[in-house]
């Protein structure tokens, strides 16, 4: 997902009865008791006392925000385990991460990328979670078993999801209504997407800085996007762990599509795409560019507080029919392998997944809780952009959507960075995209070899 992106935990025993007690020892007793009370929360029990956990994650303010508040809450149940945050947009958390993870100093609990499980299991710097579930400190119960499988790398569970999502298009509902345009529903093909784009740009607009408002924002420098295209074309990004699901053919035909739009004023200009970050307000819809946004539902909660209220989410356009998008996890949650605390890791990944209390504070931030049952009880309560998102995921699921495709390999993380510098290369006029596609396959297959 494009973004943006951290005890003591015991089941509560059976308590014996207690003998009659002069006055003050009971008040002691009941202190006691009720201090045991509140030091106990979700799975199996964990020793605390002096510890400091680090949990790092990428996101927006608003993210942060409820991040910290469900992280504080943690604290207050488990006197002495203190949790130091720390979050990043998108791209700048990828980069640091990998740098730690290089250096064998992942964060003890850290938010990761569907893309990062091959790659961050596979060199070890993972903690596998399996004892942990097996002994309760993590609960799965009430989660999607296929969503869960999305953590396993090999033998072993290196993460397990934060939330169920899935791709869209932010959309500015005035500059649609401005343009006459309906508004998109399941079932949209590329095509009316691009005549959108088109209706909006022949308006005449003009940005902040007076350059013409676009339709569209270029969504050929991003390579979920490509994946939603190929989809609905019957293929897919990954045949395997070492093999390519689609020819360069494929993504010439994707960035001749994307770079026409460019071309014909529809879409961002090429200095605006350059600046795309994953952050909402580095790109152009979030700078007052352009009307439409790809992203993933989850950071949908930021364009409100950037753009107003009339920012809603549509689906992604189908081919024929059929829809390319899927639901996979948002973001997962694993732990660093070199964690001198890997309980009280597991523990805390396990309040923000499983406590009730946290599901409410954390909402949709992340997209759907995968717990089941605090989905249900938060359904009801959400209100503007988060009530959209929820409502988002029924309605793509009623449409239907095909399950998840594999992990991707661990060389996906480099090739997405790839994509992007790729594609650059045709916007500036380096070169054609025929070019730029065999240049990016060619790299693709060393990099999977």
């Amino acid at each position: 997902m494009r973004p943006l992106g951290p005890p003591r935990t015991a089941a509560l025993p059976a308590l014996p009865s207690l003998p009659a007690l002069p006055a003050l020892p009971a008040l002691a007793a009941l202190t006691a008791l009720v201090l045991l009370l509140t030091g106990c929360s979700g799975g199996g029990s964990v020793k605390g006392g002096g510890i400091t956990l680090t949990f790092s994650w990428w996101g927006n303010e608003s993210r942060a925000q409820r991040t910290n508040e469900a992280v504080r809450l943690f604290e207050k149940r488990h006197p002495g385990v203190t949790v130091r945050t720390s979050f990043a947009g998108y791209e700048a958390y990828v980069q640091k991460l990998a740098t730690q993870a290089a250096g064998g100093d992942l964060p003890d609990v850290a938010q990761l990328d569907y893309r990062q499980i091959s790659q961050y299991a596979g060199s070890g710097t993972l903690l596998d979670l399996t004892p942990y579930i097996k002994d309760g400190t993590l609960r799965t119960g009430a989660m999607d078993p296929g969503l869960v499988a999305t953590g396993r790398y090999g033998p072993g569970q290196f993460a397990l999801p934060m939330g169920q999502g899935s791709t869209g298009f932010a959309y500015d509902a005035r500059m649609f209504a401005k343009a006459g345009l309906k508004t998109p529903e399941p079932g949209w093909t590329w095509e009316e997407w691009a005549d959108a784009g088109r209706a909006i740009s022949a308006l005449g607009l003009k940005g902040p800085d007076g350059r013409p408002y676009t339709g569209l924002t270029d969504i050929g420098v991003n390579e979920d996007a490509f994946e939603n295209w190929l989809r609905g074309h019957g293929k897919k990004l990954y045949a395997s762990q070492h093999r390519l699901g689609f020819g360069a053919e494929d993504l010439a035909a994707f960035w001749t599509f994307t770079n026409g739009l460019r071309e014909e004023g529809t879409a961002s200009h090429a200095k605006d795409t350059s600046q795309i970050s994953g952050a909402i307000e580095d790109g152009p819809m979030g700078r007052g560019l352009a009307a439409t946004d790809f992203n993933w539902d989850g950071p949908f909660l930021g364009y409100e507080p950037l753009m107003g209220d009339d920012v809603h989410l549509a689906p992604v356009p189908t081919v024929d029919g059929r829809a390319g998008q899927y639901f996979k996890p948002s973001v997962l949650i694993g732990a660093g392998a070199g964690t001198e605390h890997p309980k009280e890791a597991a523990a805390l990944t396990d309040f923000l997944l499983n406590d009730p209390e946290a599901g409410r504070i954390l909402g949709v931030t992340r997209s759907t809780p995968p717990n089941r049952d605090i989905a249900r009880s938060i359904g009801t309560d959400l209100r503007g952009p988060e009530k959209e998102v929820f409502e988002y995921g029924r309605k793509i699921a009623a449409y239907g959507v095909d399950p998840p495709p594999m992990a991707p390999p661990r060389g996906d993380v480099v090739l997405q960075v790839s994509f992007t510098r790729v594609y650059q290369q045709v916007i500036h006029g380096m070169q054609s995209p025929a070019e730029a596609a065999r240049e990016f396959v060619a790299e693709a297959e060393r990099e999977l070899r």
